[in-house]
């Protein structure tokens, strides 16, 4: 992949939760040609491993490890792994999250005449434990790593922190409320730790990507004709710059966000990379 700028990483222990995924393994890989040391932890277990394994015959060092960003237990055993091969983590990005169709709504706007109809899935219709899930996914699963992974920058007096956050934090899209309750909350909780670690020496910054086309939103966003759906059309009418973006247009604000070089003195922001879609009051 080519970067647009190569900030030396070399001999810098980085963390990617979520790793396997669409847009964190390309963040992994990103890392990877900087020089750092990287480990990839995914829930799949396999597709980290086959992603680290891919870079290390490439002549980068990376390990893939399966972690569940839920459970403390699987973080502690992963940290243990990671600092015995690699040494202390200086680099963690919080990249687990997701969403799941059990706390989805069917429609943009209630009516009292989805309630006559059991096909519809309506706002009284949504699933507790889903809508836990997802929160529990994003915002827990961004608090525990941190809790394992940033003692060792305590211990340095160094190092920097990115998570990963939503457009959703800004305002919320319609359908999706346990999506976007928990990114706020990934927002707000980014601004907060980069306050309570102001004087370690870690910064803790995030990014809002706007709207790319991933395996995750797949069904949200294209027909199975392939073909737009209503709610592509809202968003790219929303977006000023017209289309989606591409995932390689999210790496420069990630190398720009984790080098102390380029953005020592910035900490407690959320960079939005959307298209102008924040910027855009629709009229």
């Amino acid at each position: 992949m080519k970067l647009p700028f190569t900030p030396d990483f070399s001999g810098r222990t980085a963390v990617v939760t979520g790793g396997a995924g669409v847009l964190c393994s390309m963040f992994a890989r990103a890392l990877a040609q900087c020089g750092a040391k990287v480990a990839v932890c995914d829930l799949n277990g396999e597709k980290a491993e086959a992603l680290a394994a891919q870079l290390r015959a490439e002549g980068y060092t990376a390990m893939g490890l399966s972690v569940n960003v839920l459970d403390r237990d699987s973080l502690c055993a992963a940290h243990e792994t990671i600092q015995a091969a690699y040494g202390p983590c200086s680099i963690l990005l919080n990249g687990a999250g997701g969403n799941s169709p059990k706390c989805t709504t069917d429609d943009e706007f209630f009516s009292a005449d989805a309630l006559e109809q059991p096909e519809k899935k309506s706002f009284f219709d949504l699933d507790e434990a889903g809508f836990g899930f997802v929160f529990g996914l994003n915002m827990t699963g961004t608090l525990l790593p941190t809790q394992i992974f940033a003692r060792d920058m305590v211990d340095s007096g160094s190092g920097v922190i990115l998570n990963i956050s939503s457009m959703n934090a800004f305002t919320p899209l319609t359908k999706i409320p346990a999506y976007s309750a928990a990114k706020a909350a990934v927002s707000n909780f980014t601004k907060w730790l980069a306050v309570h670690f102001a004087k370690t020496g870690i910064r803790v910054n995030a990014m809002a990507p706007g709207f790319f086309s991933t395996a995750q939103n797949k069904a949200l966003l294209w027909n199975p004709d392939g073909t737009p759906t209503a709610r592509t059309g809202k968003i790219l009418a929303a977006t000023p710059m017209g289309r989606f973006g591409q995932p390689e247009e999210l790496v420069g604000t990630m190398l720009w966000l984790l080098d102390d070089a380029c953005s020592g003195f910035v900490t407690g922001t959320v960079i939005p990379v959307d298209g102008g879609f924040s910027a855009y009051s629709g009229v």
